[in-house]
C-alpha cells in the first residue's frame, strides 16, 4: 500500500512520486510483469465469478441489481479492495484504459451498494434487509472494519493515481460513519476491537491525502479506545493497554496491521510512548520470532505463552513463544508477510535504518513471493519451511498451492505487494536518496534541496551483487548524497565513484554508505556486494533446529527439492560445510532462476525403520551425493515431493 509522508512532521524521509520510479528489467520487473499479465487478471476472474468467491456478485446484489444472498467470506469486501489497489498500480503503470475503466465501474457499484448513513460491508447489508439475524458489529469476527480500511487505502491511491475523487467520496462516507460509531463507543462505553485493523492506516492516509485533520483524530480516538475494551485477549493485543505492550504476540496479522498503523500514527504525532512501544515489540519480533524467510506467526492454533497461565487463551494464526519455529507446521500466513513489510516501511521513514528494508528485501524476496507460483496463478495461504512426502495428521490448507483458497485474503494482498514493488526502490529526503531494495530501474529525482536529476540503476541482483548508478540528466550543480545500503548479510565489498575505491567489510553491513555528489555532470556509482554461498546457524534455543544450517546466498534462502537430487528423501542428506557451491541457471515454468550446484553428503542408515519412533542407531558411514539448491521463492513450481531449507551439518 502507497503510503505519503512527505508532509508527516515525525517522518525522517518519504517516497518518491509513484509515476517517478519503474523496474526496466530483470528479477523485479519480471515479477511486475506477471502480476500484471496473470495475477491481476486471475484474481479479476476469481472476485466476478459468482460460484467461486461471490465478491462482486454481493455488491451487485446490495446494489439491487442481483436477487440472492451472501456468499463468500466476511472480509470479501477488503479483499476486492486489495485487489483494485493492484489493478490501479497496473493499469496506470501499463496505461491500460479499459483496466481503469472497469474500476470506475467498480466504483460506481460500490458506491450504490453503500448505504445513506455510509455503512458499506455486504454482508450486513444484506443480513438486515434480509432479516437473517446478521446485524452490524454484531461479531467483531465478521471483519466489518477491515473491510472499511482496506476501502480507505484503495481509494486514497486511486486519487493519487488518477487525481479522480469518485472513490474518495465513498470512503469518506464511510469514514463519517466509522466517526458516529467511534464517539459513540466512546461515550457509552461499548468498545470493541476490530480485528486485522487496517482502518488505522487506511484513516492516516485519509488524512494525507486529504489534509482534512478530523481523519488524524478519528485514528487517534480508534486507537485509543483499544484500552477501553473489556476482556481482551492477547489474539487481539489488547489484554493490557497499547503502551504496555513489550513483545509480539497474537495473531500475526492483525499484530503487524496494529503497529505499521501506530507507526504511521508516531509520523503524524511524535508520541515517544507509541515509539518505545514500536522498538519493543520490533526487536522482540525480529530476535526471536522471525523465520530466516521473513514468515511471521508460527501457530495455526495455540495458546498464548504470557498472562495468566491457568487461564488458558487461545491464540490462532500466531507468534508463540520466543525462539517457536517449527518447519512443517510452520503457519507464516502471507498477509502476515505483506503486514511486516508495511510495518517495516513505516519504521524506515520515522527512522532511516538499513535494517527495516533488509527485513523489507527479506520477506519480499522469500515469503512473499515464495506464496505464489511463477505463472502467478497459485497461492499459498501458509508458507511452510519443510515439506514431506506424507503426513501422520492434516494441516488446515493444502500441501501444494491452489488457484482458489477459501480465506482468499493473502492473493490479493500479495498482488498489491507486487504490483507496487517498485515504491520500494528509493525513498528521500532534504538532499539525500536513500536506496532500498535493488533492481534495475530508471528514476527522475527531485530533492527539497533543489537537486534534479535521472537516476538509472543496471544490475541481475538479487542474483550478482554488481550495481550501477548512472546519474544523468543533471539539471543543476546542485550537491546531493546517494546513501547506499549495505545489507546486513554483507562481509566485503566496495563502491567505486569516480575514480575512488571504498572497500566494504562486516562492519559496514547493516548500515548506509553515503555518497556526496557534487557538479553538473553525469556521475557512475558502482556497488559492488561480493555473493559468496553462505551457511547460515539458528539460534540454539529454536529446539527444531539443534545441529542444523541453512544455505543462503546473498538476500536469496535456498532450499532442497526431491527433484534436484538422486535419493530416496531429502533427510538422509547432510551438509558439507567443506563443499563448494556453484551458481547455474535453471529453467522452472519458463522463468529463469539462479541455483547452487553441489555436493552433499549422503547417511547410510543401515538397517533403519522409518515407521519406529525410537530405534538403535545404525550407521553405516556417509558418501557424497550431487545435489541442486533452487531459490526457496521458486519451490513447489513442479512435480510434488520433499522440500528443506534447513538440514543436518556433518561436521
Amino acid at each position: 500500500m502507497l503510503t505519503n509522508t512527505e508532509k508527516s512532521p515525525y517522518a525522517k524521509v518519504s517516497p518518491l512520486p509513484f509515476q517517478n520510479v519503474k523496474w526496466t528489467e530483470g528479477f523485479w520487473n519480471d515479477v511486475t510483469d506477471m502480476c500484471a499479465r496473470s495475477t491481476v487478471p486471475h484474481l479479476q476472474k476469481m472476485f466476478e465469478d459468482k460460484d467461486i468467491s461471490h465478491v462482486v456478485e454481493n455488491f451487485r446484489i446490495c446494489a439491487g441489481e442481483k436477487e440472492g444472498e451472501f456468499g463468500g467470506t466476511d472480509f470479501g469486501d477488503g479483499d476486492f479492495y486489495k485487489w483494485m489497489e493492484a489493478a490501479m498500480f497496473t493499469a496506470v503503470k501499463t496505461d491500460d484504459q479499459k483496466l481503469l475503466e472497469e474500476l470506475d465501474g467498480y466504483i460506481d457499484l460500490i458506491g450504490r451498494a453503500q448505504l445513506p448513513d455510509g455503512y458499506i460491508s455486504t454482508k450486513q447489508i444484506l443480513g438486515e434487509r434480509q432479516q437473517n439475524g446478521i446485524k452490524r458489529f454484531g461479531n467483531i469476527n465478521d471483519f466489518e472494519v477491515y473491510n472499511f480500511g482496506h476501502l480507505f487505502t484503495s481509494a486514497c491511491l486511486y486519487k493519487r493515481l488518477t487525481g479522480k475523487d469518485n472513490f474518495l467520496a465513498v470512503a469518506e462516507k464511510a469514514a463519517r460513519y466509522l466517526e458516529n460509531m467511534y464517539q459513540e463507543n466512546e461515550r457509552e462505553g461499548n468498545v470493541q476491537t476490530a480485528v486485522c485493523p487496517s482502518h488505522y492506516m487506511g484513516l492516516i492516509e485519509m488524512y494525507r491525502t486529504t489534509g482534512e485533520k478530523w481523519y488524524l483524530d478519528l485514528a487517534k480516538l480508534s486507537i485509543r479506545l483499544r484500552d477501553s475494551v473489556e476482556n481482551g485477549m492477547d489474539d487481539n493485543q489488547d489484554r493490557i493497554p497499547l503502551k504496555e505492550h513489550e513483545k509480539i504476540i497474537g495473531h500475526a496479522v492483525r499484530a503487524n496491521y496494529l503497529y505499521a498503523g501506530v507507526a504511521d500514527l508516531y509520523a503524524e504525532t511524535g508520541d515517544e510512548e507509541y515509539l518505545k512501544v514500536l522498538h519493543s515489540v520490533w526487536r522482540n519480533l525480529m530476535d526471536t520470532k522471525i523465520y530466516i524467510t521473513g514468515g511471521c506467526g508460527a501457530l495455526y492454533n495455540g495458546a498464548s505463552p504470557y498472562g495468566n497461565f491457568f487461564v488458558h487463551q487461545l491464540v490462532h494464526q500466531a507468534y508463540g513463544y520466543e525462539y517457536q519455529l517449527p518447519n512443517i507446521t510452520a503457519y507464516n500466513e502471507t498477509c502476515a508477510s505483506v503486514g511486516h513489510v508495511l510495518w517495516a516501511y513505516r519504521m524506515f521513514q520515522i527512522e532511516p535504518k538499513a535494517e527495516y528494508f533488509d527485513a523489507i528485501e527479506r520477506s519480499m524476496l522469500n515469503v512473499n513471493l515464495a506464496a505464489v507460483s511463477l505463472d502467478g496463478k497459485k497461492y499459498f495461504y501458509e508458507n511452510m519451511l519443510r515439506r514431506t512426502k506424507e503426513l501422520k495428521y492434516k494441516l488446515i490448507w493444502p500441501l501444494t498451492r491452489s488457484e482458489y483458497i477459501l480465506s482468499y485474503c493473502c492473493p490479493p494482498n500479495l498482488a498489491r505487494t507486487m504490483a507496487e514493488s517498485s515504491e520500494y526502490a528509493y525513498v528521500r529526503s532534504y538532499d539525500t536518496l536513500w536506496t532500498g531494495m535493488y533492481g534495475a530501474s530508471r528514476a527522475e529525482i527531485t530533492l527539497e534541496n533543489g537537486a534534479e536529476f535521472k537516476l538509472e540503476q543496471k544490475t541481475a541482483y538479487p542474483y550478482d551483487g554488481k550495481i550501477v548508478f548512472a546519474v544523468t540528466d543533471r539539471k543543476n550543480a546542485v550537491p546531493f548524497k546517494l546513501n547506499l545500503r549495505i545489507p546486513g548479510w554483507v562481509r566485503s565489498g566496495f563502491i567505486k565513484e569516480e575514480g575512488k575505491t571504498i572497500p566494504l567489510t562486516k562492519e559496514n553491513s547493516g548500515t548506509y554508505m553515503s555518497i556526496e555528489l557534487s557538479g553538473a555532470g553525469g556521475t557512475e556509482v558502482i556497488l559492488e556486494l561480493d555473493m559468496p554461498v553462505r551457511y547460515t546457524a539458528p539460534h540454539t534455543m529454536i529446539e527444531e533446529l539443534t545441529g542444523q544450517a541453512a544455505v543462503e546466498r546473498g538476500p536469496l534462502v535456498y532450499c532442497l527439492e526431491s527433484e534436484d537430487v538422486q535419493i530416496d528423501t531429502l533427510d538422509d542428506l547432510y551438509l558439507d560445510l567443506k563443499a563448494d557451491f556453484k551458481t547455474v541457471q535453471t529453467q522452472i515454468q519458463d522463468r529463469t532462476v539462479t541455483a547452487l550446484e553441489g555436493e552433499m553428503y549422503r547417511i547410510d542408515r543401515g538397517e533403519f525403520n522409518r515407521e519406529e519412533l525410537y530405534q538403535t542407531l545404525d550407521y553405516q558411514g556417509m558418501e557424497h551425493t550431487k545435489v541442486r539448491m533452487i531459490p526457496y521463492f521458486a519451490w513447489d513450481n513442479r512435480e510434488f515431493g520433499e522440500m528443506r531449507i534447513w538440514l543436518p551439518v556433518a561436521y
